[in-house]
Order: C-alpha cells, then structure tokens, then sequence
C-alpha cells in the first residue's frame, strides 16, 4: 500500500513539473497579440509586433500666456512600463522616447491619433525618428513602429483652471495605457 502511494505521489508530482514545464514553453514561445485598433493607427503591412507593455504614469501639462489669454501645452509623459507579469520592462518620458531595461531606446515622431475615449488621451501610431543601442543590449534598436491604445485619463485639465494665478505653474495627470512596439517583418 505505501509502495502505491509513493507511486501515485511520483507520479502526480511528474505530472505537475510536465505541466509546468509545458506551459512555460508555450509561454516563452508565444507571439504577443496584435492589438484591435481603428485603420487611422493601423501599422502598416511589413511589420510585426515584438514587444507589449503596460504604462502606469502622467502626461505633463504647463499653463501658459496665450494670445487669447491662457490655455494648457502639454510637455511631456513619464511613465514606467510592465510587461505582463509586472516586471518593469521599460520607462517613457519626453521626445516621445521608450527605454529598456538594457538602455536601448527609441524615439516615436506622431503619424496619427484617434479618440476612442472622450474621458482619456487619445490612442496613437507613432514612426521610430531614431533608435540607439544600449549599453547592455538592443532590445529596442529594430523599432519602427508603436500604438498607444487602451487609454484611460491624462487628459489636460480643464480650461478655466490654466488662468493667471496657474500661469507658468505645471500639472501631472495620472494615466495608464498599452504601448506596441513593432520591426520590419524579417528582422
């Protein structure tokens, strides 16, 4: 009877580490999703996807004199990217840039953007302007693309907020989104 049970323990525990082992092959293995968007922001054919992240962070916005009076500029995100087991995986702050964990980078240029949500930034493609390796790798270095969608928050505040008691002042607006990152297919 012990003899029975060490077998039936054995033989459950081989099963769970084949299981394990099974799937996180698969997972090491699986190709990212390609995200659902509007054609506006579509990535166009020539491309595939290589890398998702997750940003939690803010959009920046200054309250500047304007010839009409005074109105909100944005100046800059900063954000830490996760991938999906929330592990930082990159940070995204000003030019548009993107940088890895192994300091490459890529800086985006605006091709197109769409609204989805009237409460949130709007969804973007951007290009790659320029791409720079890192001092421990090039994750990032083959980038021609990347899409900003699932957008919530990091709107500009309200209008009657930016006035000259605010004037030259800067806010952080709490934002999350999803970021695409894409390279010329064969590469």
């Amino acid at each position: 009877m012990k003899g029975l049970i060490r077998t039936c323990r054995n033989l459950a525990a081989g099963l769970m580490v084949a299981a394990a082992v099974m799937s996180f092959g698969q997972g090491a293995h699986a190709e990212p999703s390609e995200p659902e968007v509007p054609s506006t922001i579509a990535v166009p054919e020539g491309n595939k996807l290589f890398q998702v992240g997750h940003a939690v962070g803010v959009q920046i916005y200054s309250c500047n004199v304007t010839s009409g009076g005074f109105g909100w500029a944005f100046v800059a995100p900063r954000a830490d990217v996760y991938n999906d087991h929330g592990k930082l995986i990159m940070t995204h702050f000003g030019g548009p840039t993107w940088e890895a964990r192994d300091g490459s980078a890529v800086v985006g240029r605006r091709e197109a953007g769409v609204n989805v949500d009237p409460a949130a930034i709007d969804w973007l493609l951007l290009s790659a302007r320029s791409t720079s390796f890192g001092d421990d790798g090039d994750q990032l270095v083959g980038t021609t693309f990347i899409q900003r969608t699932a957008t919530s928050g990091g709107l500009a505040p309200d209008a009657e907020e930016c006035n000259a008691g605010t004037a030259g002042s800067q806010v952080e607006v709490p934002y999350t989104a999803d970021y695409y990152f894409w390279k010329a297919k064969g590469s």
